[in-house]
Protein backbone atom coordinates (compact mmCIF):
# COMPACT_ATOMS: atom_id res chain seq x y z
CA UNK A 1 0.00 0.00 0.00
CA UNK A 2 1.31 3.51 -0.85
CA UNK A 3 0.16 6.84 0.29
CA UNK A 4 0.83 10.50 -1.09
CA UNK A 5 1.22 13.04 0.69
CA UNK A 6 -0.60 16.66 -0.99
CA UNK A 7 1.19 19.64 -0.69
CA UNK A 8 0.56 22.08 1.95
CA UNK A 9 -0.72 24.89 -0.64
CA UNK A 10 -1.36 24.62 -4.33
CA UNK A 11 0.64 25.78 -7.40
CA UNK A 12 2.16 29.79 -7.66
CA UNK A 13 -0.90 30.43 -10.27
CA UNK A 14 -2.09 33.98 -8.41
CA UNK A 15 -5.07 31.88 -7.25
CA UNK A 16 -3.59 29.20 -5.06
CA UNK A 17 0.06 29.28 -3.20
CA UNK A 18 0.80 29.73 0.30
CA UNK A 19 0.39 33.44 1.60
CA UNK A 20 3.25 35.78 3.13
CA UNK A 21 2.13 34.50 6.96
CA UNK A 22 2.33 30.70 5.69
CA UNK A 23 5.50 31.43 3.84
CA UNK A 24 6.99 33.36 7.04
CA UNK A 25 5.96 30.27 9.05
CA UNK A 26 7.27 27.51 7.21
CA UNK A 27 10.81 29.51 6.62
CA UNK A 28 10.90 30.18 10.03
CA UNK A 29 11.37 34.07 9.89
CA UNK A 30 9.33 37.17 9.91
CA UNK A 31 6.45 38.29 7.78
CA UNK A 32 8.18 41.20 7.35
CA UNK A 33 11.38 39.24 5.75
CA UNK A 34 9.23 37.21 3.32
CA UNK A 35 7.56 40.62 2.59
CA UNK A 36 10.69 42.39 1.58
CA UNK A 37 12.08 38.93 -0.54
CA UNK A 38 9.00 39.09 -2.37
CA UNK A 39 9.45 42.65 -3.46
CA UNK A 40 12.98 42.29 -4.10
CA UNK A 41 14.32 45.02 -1.50
CA UNK A 42 17.83 43.90 -0.58
CA UNK A 43 18.11 44.50 3.39
CA UNK A 44 18.23 40.87 3.55
CA UNK A 45 20.73 37.99 3.77
CA UNK A 46 21.77 35.81 1.75
CA UNK A 47 20.97 32.62 3.25
CA UNK A 48 17.60 34.11 4.78
CA UNK A 49 16.44 34.84 1.35
CA UNK A 50 17.90 31.87 -0.17
CA UNK A 51 15.71 30.06 2.29
CA UNK A 52 12.24 32.21 1.43
CA UNK A 53 12.78 31.45 -1.96
CA UNK A 54 13.20 27.61 -1.57
CA UNK A 55 9.70 27.72 0.26
CA UNK A 56 8.13 29.91 -2.38
CA UNK A 57 9.47 27.23 -5.40
CA UNK A 58 8.10 24.56 -3.02
CA UNK A 59 4.55 25.93 -1.77
CA UNK A 60 4.08 28.35 -4.27
CA UNK A 61 3.07 32.21 -3.47
CA UNK A 62 -0.59 33.59 -3.55
CA UNK A 63 -0.32 36.68 -5.38
CA UNK A 64 -2.73 39.96 -4.81
CA UNK A 65 -5.59 39.34 -7.14
CA UNK A 66 -4.82 42.56 -8.75
CA UNK A 67 -1.11 43.30 -9.55
CA UNK A 68 0.46 46.76 -8.85
CA UNK A 69 2.44 46.61 -12.19
CA UNK A 70 5.17 49.91 -12.70
CA UNK A 71 4.50 50.97 -16.78
CA UNK A 72 7.58 49.51 -17.44
CA UNK A 73 9.35 46.90 -19.78
CA UNK A 74 12.26 45.68 -18.67
CA UNK A 75 14.73 44.82 -21.77
CA UNK A 76 17.89 42.56 -21.49
CA UNK A 77 20.55 42.84 -24.11
CA UNK A 78 23.57 40.46 -23.77
CA UNK A 79 25.79 43.81 -25.37
CA UNK A 80 24.97 47.25 -26.19
CA UNK A 81 27.67 48.04 -29.04
CA UNK A 82 26.69 47.89 -32.73
CA UNK A 83 23.46 48.16 -34.32
CA UNK A 84 22.38 44.51 -33.74
CA UNK A 85 21.05 45.98 -29.99
CA UNK A 86 19.76 49.54 -31.54
CA UNK A 87 17.62 46.99 -34.08
CA UNK A 88 15.93 45.53 -31.10
CA UNK A 89 15.62 48.41 -28.74
CA UNK A 90 13.96 50.31 -31.78
CA UNK A 91 11.73 47.19 -32.42
CA UNK A 92 10.36 47.12 -27.87
CA UNK A 93 10.39 50.81 -28.11
CA UNK A 94 8.12 50.39 -30.68
CA UNK A 95 5.62 48.80 -29.09
CA UNK A 96 5.66 49.75 -26.01
CA UNK A 97 5.18 53.51 -26.92
CA UNK A 98 2.13 52.61 -27.78
CA UNK A 99 1.03 51.04 -24.48
CA UNK A 100 2.95 54.11 -23.25
CA UNK A 101 5.40 52.02 -21.35
CA UNK A 102 8.73 52.81 -20.51
CA UNK A 103 11.96 50.98 -21.13
CA UNK A 104 14.30 50.04 -18.32
CA UNK A 105 17.79 49.15 -20.27
CA UNK A 106 20.33 46.14 -18.83
CA UNK A 107 23.35 45.38 -20.47
CA UNK A 108 24.91 41.91 -19.41
CA UNK A 109 28.54 43.14 -20.88
CA UNK A 110 29.09 40.13 -22.93
CA UNK A 111 27.41 37.48 -20.55
CA UNK A 112 24.17 35.48 -21.25
CA UNK A 113 22.94 35.46 -17.60
CA UNK A 114 21.98 38.28 -15.28
CA UNK A 115 23.14 39.17 -11.99
CA UNK A 116 21.76 38.50 -8.42
CA UNK A 117 21.26 42.36 -8.55
CA UNK A 118 19.64 42.19 -11.66
CA UNK A 119 16.70 40.24 -10.50
CA UNK A 120 16.37 42.02 -7.11
CA UNK A 121 16.01 45.29 -8.69
CA UNK A 122 13.18 43.26 -10.76
CA UNK A 123 11.06 42.17 -8.38
CA UNK A 124 11.34 45.46 -6.58
CA UNK A 125 10.56 47.59 -9.73
CA UNK A 126 7.29 45.16 -10.75
CA UNK A 127 7.22 45.87 -14.41
CA UNK A 128 4.48 45.30 -16.79
CA UNK A 129 7.27 42.56 -18.52
CA UNK A 130 10.72 40.87 -19.22
CA UNK A 131 12.38 40.87 -22.49
CA UNK A 132 15.37 38.92 -22.68
CA UNK A 133 17.69 39.06 -25.97
CA UNK A 134 20.46 36.46 -26.59
CA UNK A 135 20.19 35.59 -23.05
CA UNK A 136 18.18 34.22 -20.49
CA UNK A 137 16.99 34.23 -16.64
CA UNK A 138 18.46 31.20 -14.85
CA UNK A 139 15.94 29.01 -13.52
CA UNK A 140 15.52 30.25 -9.92
CA UNK A 141 15.55 33.76 -11.41
CA UNK A 142 12.91 31.82 -13.68
CA UNK A 143 10.84 31.36 -10.87
CA UNK A 144 11.24 33.94 -9.25
CA UNK A 145 9.63 36.21 -12.17
CA UNK A 146 6.90 33.17 -12.76
CA UNK A 147 5.59 33.32 -8.78
CA UNK A 148 5.55 36.62 -8.54
CA UNK A 149 3.23 37.18 -11.84
CA UNK A 150 6.06 38.88 -13.99
CA UNK A 151 6.18 37.88 -17.44
CA UNK A 152 9.13 37.56 -19.56
CA UNK A 153 9.78 36.61 -23.16
CA UNK A 154 13.01 35.02 -24.14
CA UNK A 155 14.17 36.77 -28.09
CA UNK A 156 16.83 35.12 -30.31
CA UNK A 157 17.66 32.38 -27.34
CA UNK A 158 21.43 31.18 -27.12
CA UNK A 159 19.88 27.48 -25.91
CA UNK A 160 17.05 25.55 -26.93
CA UNK A 161 13.60 27.27 -25.17
CA UNK A 162 11.35 25.15 -22.99
CA UNK A 163 7.70 25.11 -23.41
CA UNK A 164 7.31 27.01 -20.15
CA UNK A 165 7.84 30.52 -21.36
CA UNK A 166 7.72 31.93 -24.87
CA UNK A 167 9.99 32.70 -26.87
CA UNK A 168 10.45 34.59 -30.67
CA UNK A 169 13.42 33.27 -33.11
CA UNK A 170 13.81 33.08 -36.74
CA UNK A 171 14.75 30.60 -39.36
CA UNK A 172 18.46 30.28 -38.72
CA UNK A 173 18.19 26.85 -40.31
CA UNK A 174 16.58 28.07 -43.76
CA UNK A 175 19.09 31.14 -43.62
CA UNK A 176 22.04 28.85 -43.25
CA UNK A 177 20.43 26.88 -46.35
CA UNK A 178 19.24 29.52 -48.80
CA UNK A 179 23.12 31.77 -47.99
CA UNK A 180 24.65 27.97 -48.72
CA UNK A 181 22.62 27.38 -52.05
CA UNK A 182 23.28 30.98 -53.61
CA UNK A 183 27.00 30.34 -53.52
CA UNK A 184 26.39 26.58 -54.97
CA UNK A 185 24.51 28.13 -57.80
CA UNK A 186 26.75 30.71 -58.07
CA UNK A 187 29.41 27.73 -59.09
CA UNK A 188 31.46 28.00 -55.59
CA UNK A 189 32.72 24.45 -53.77
CA UNK A 190 35.20 26.01 -51.59
CA UNK A 191 32.97 27.60 -49.49
CA UNK A 192 34.25 28.54 -45.88
CA UNK A 193 32.06 28.88 -42.96
CA UNK A 194 33.07 31.48 -39.43
CA UNK A 195 30.29 30.17 -37.15
CA UNK A 196 29.08 31.85 -34.05
CA UNK A 197 29.73 29.74 -30.50
CA UNK A 198 28.42 26.67 -29.97
CA UNK A 199 26.32 27.71 -27.43
CA UNK A 200 24.66 29.58 -29.61
CA UNK A 201 21.30 27.92 -31.05
CA UNK A 202 21.29 30.23 -33.95
CA UNK A 203 24.85 29.47 -34.74
CA UNK A 204 24.12 25.48 -34.71
CA UNK A 205 20.98 26.12 -36.59
CA UNK A 206 23.25 28.20 -39.33
CA UNK A 207 25.61 25.83 -39.21
CA UNK A 208 22.89 22.72 -39.81
CA UNK A 209 21.58 24.32 -42.87
CA UNK A 210 25.00 25.07 -44.09
CA UNK A 211 25.93 21.31 -44.14
CA UNK A 212 22.37 20.04 -45.58
CA UNK A 213 22.83 22.97 -48.98
CA UNK A 214 27.03 21.39 -49.22
CA UNK A 215 24.81 17.57 -49.02
CA UNK A 216 22.16 17.69 -51.69
CA UNK A 217 24.65 19.12 -53.82
CA UNK A 218 26.99 16.27 -53.15
CA UNK A 219 30.27 18.49 -51.72
CA UNK A 220 31.77 17.08 -48.50
CA UNK A 221 32.15 19.43 -45.67
CA UNK A 222 35.93 19.97 -45.57
CA UNK A 223 36.45 20.96 -41.90
CA UNK A 224 39.58 23.31 -42.81
CA UNK A 225 36.97 25.45 -44.51
CA UNK A 226 34.92 25.46 -40.84
CA UNK A 227 35.97 28.27 -38.14
CA UNK A 228 34.19 28.80 -35.18
CA UNK A 229 33.84 32.52 -34.23
CA UNK A 230 32.18 34.71 -31.79
CA UNK A 231 29.88 36.98 -33.44
CA UNK A 232 33.02 40.06 -33.25
CA UNK A 233 34.49 41.68 -36.43
CA UNK A 234 38.12 40.34 -34.75
CA UNK A 235 36.72 36.88 -35.44
CA UNK A 236 36.11 37.30 -39.12
CA UNK A 237 39.50 38.95 -39.91
CA UNK A 238 41.44 36.57 -37.81
CA UNK A 239 39.84 33.20 -39.54
CA UNK A 240 39.75 34.58 -43.07
CA UNK A 241 43.35 35.29 -42.54
CA UNK A 242 44.08 32.01 -41.98
CA UNK A 243 41.30 30.88 -44.56
CA UNK A 244 43.43 32.88 -46.97
CA UNK A 245 46.90 30.41 -46.04
CA UNK A 246 45.54 27.55 -47.13
CA UNK A 247 47.18 25.44 -50.09
CA UNK A 248 43.59 25.63 -51.42
CA UNK A 249 41.72 28.66 -50.30
CA UNK A 250 38.11 28.67 -50.20
CA UNK A 251 37.10 31.00 -53.16
CA UNK A 252 33.60 32.40 -50.80
CA UNK A 253 32.63 32.64 -47.37
CA UNK A 254 29.66 32.54 -45.00
CA UNK A 255 29.79 34.43 -42.11
CA UNK A 256 27.11 33.91 -39.52
CA UNK A 257 26.70 37.76 -38.49
CA UNK A 258 27.65 40.93 -40.62
CA UNK A 259 29.86 41.88 -38.38
CA UNK A 260 32.19 39.05 -38.93
CA UNK A 261 31.94 40.11 -42.75
CA UNK A 262 33.19 43.45 -42.07
CA UNK A 263 36.08 41.36 -40.84
CA UNK A 264 36.51 38.93 -43.82
CA UNK A 265 36.59 42.11 -45.98
CA UNK A 266 39.60 43.58 -43.81
CA UNK A 267 41.38 40.47 -44.29
CA UNK A 268 40.54 40.09 -48.51
CA UNK A 269 41.06 43.88 -48.52
CA UNK A 270 45.40 43.55 -46.46
CA UNK A 271 45.71 40.02 -48.80
CA UNK A 272 45.22 42.23 -51.92
CA UNK A 273 42.24 40.19 -52.98
CA UNK A 274 38.82 41.91 -54.53
CA UNK A 275 35.49 41.22 -53.51
CA UNK A 276 33.34 39.50 -54.90
CA UNK A 277 35.67 39.20 -58.28
CA UNK A 278 38.73 37.02 -56.41
CA UNK A 279 36.34 36.42 -53.06
CA UNK A 280 32.79 36.14 -52.61
CA UNK A 281 30.96 37.19 -49.22
CA UNK A 282 27.77 36.31 -47.07
CA UNK A 283 26.73 37.97 -44.35
CA UNK A 284 23.33 37.23 -41.33
CA UNK A 285 21.66 40.19 -39.61
CA UNK A 286 21.41 42.39 -42.73
CA UNK A 287 21.74 45.31 -40.00
CA UNK A 288 21.55 48.59 -41.45
CA UNK A 289 25.46 49.14 -42.49
CA UNK A 290 25.12 45.98 -44.95
CA UNK A 291 24.56 48.19 -47.68
CA UNK A 292 27.07 50.60 -46.98
CA UNK A 293 29.41 47.98 -47.27
CA UNK A 294 31.50 48.24 -50.33
CA UNK A 295 30.99 46.34 -52.38
CA UNK A 296 27.29 46.14 -50.91
CA UNK A 297 27.05 42.76 -48.52
CA UNK A 298 25.17 39.97 -49.66
CA UNK A 299 23.19 38.79 -46.19
CA UNK A 300 20.59 36.83 -44.83
CA UNK A 301 17.99 39.04 -43.04
CA UNK A 302 16.94 38.52 -39.74
CA UNK A 303 13.73 40.45 -38.93
CA UNK A 304 15.56 41.80 -35.59
CA UNK A 305 13.24 44.92 -35.13
CA UNK A 306 10.33 42.82 -35.96
CA UNK A 307 11.20 40.31 -33.31
CA UNK A 308 11.61 42.43 -30.47
CA UNK A 309 7.95 43.96 -31.47
CA UNK A 310 6.55 40.65 -31.48
CA UNK A 311 8.19 39.58 -27.77
CA UNK A 312 6.66 42.99 -26.84
CA UNK A 313 3.48 42.34 -27.86
CA UNK A 314 3.41 39.08 -26.01
CA UNK A 315 4.64 40.33 -22.62
CA UNK A 316 1.84 43.19 -22.85
CA UNK A 317 -0.92 40.36 -23.93
CA UNK A 318 0.31 38.20 -20.88
CA UNK A 319 0.30 40.85 -18.59
CA UNK A 320 -3.34 42.10 -19.38
CA UNK A 321 -4.01 37.85 -18.79
CA UNK A 322 -4.66 36.96 -22.52
CA UNK A 323 -2.51 33.91 -23.05
CA UNK A 324 0.21 33.64 -26.12
CA UNK A 325 -1.37 31.85 -29.12
CA UNK A 326 2.05 29.52 -29.29
CA UNK A 327 4.93 29.88 -27.23
CA UNK A 328 7.72 29.95 -29.59
CA UNK A 329 7.26 32.20 -32.33
CA UNK A 330 9.02 31.61 -35.74
CA UNK A 331 10.30 34.76 -38.30
CA UNK A 332 11.27 34.22 -41.77
CA UNK A 333 14.22 34.90 -42.60
CA UNK A 334 15.74 36.26 -46.58
CA UNK A 335 18.58 36.03 -48.49
CA UNK A 336 19.43 39.73 -49.82
CA UNK A 337 21.47 39.69 -53.10
CA UNK A 338 23.83 42.47 -53.31
CA UNK A 339 26.95 42.87 -54.89
CA UNK A 340 29.69 41.09 -52.60
CA UNK A 341 28.95 37.76 -54.33
CA UNK A 342 29.43 36.21 -57.93
CA UNK A 343 30.88 33.43 -59.85
CA UNK A 344 34.26 32.51 -59.37
CA UNK A 345 37.15 32.67 -61.25
CA UNK A 346 37.74 29.74 -63.75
Amino acid sequence: MTSTREPAFGAADGEGGATIAQIAELAGVSVATVSKVVNGRSEVAVETRAMVETVIREHGYRRQKKINRAALIELVVHELEGAYAMEVIKGVDRVASEHHLALVLTELHGRHTPGRTWIEGVLARRPTGVITVFSGPTPEQCDQLNSRGIPFVLVDPTGEPGHEFPSVGTSNWSGGLSATRHLLDLGHRRIAVITGPPHALSSRARLDGYRTALDTTGVPVDPELVRRGDFNIADGLTHTRDLLRLADPPTAVFAFNDSMALGVYQAAHEAGLRIPADLSVVGFDDLPPAQWAIPALTTVRQPLRDMAAAATDIVVAIANGEPPAQQRLVLATELVVRASTARPRS
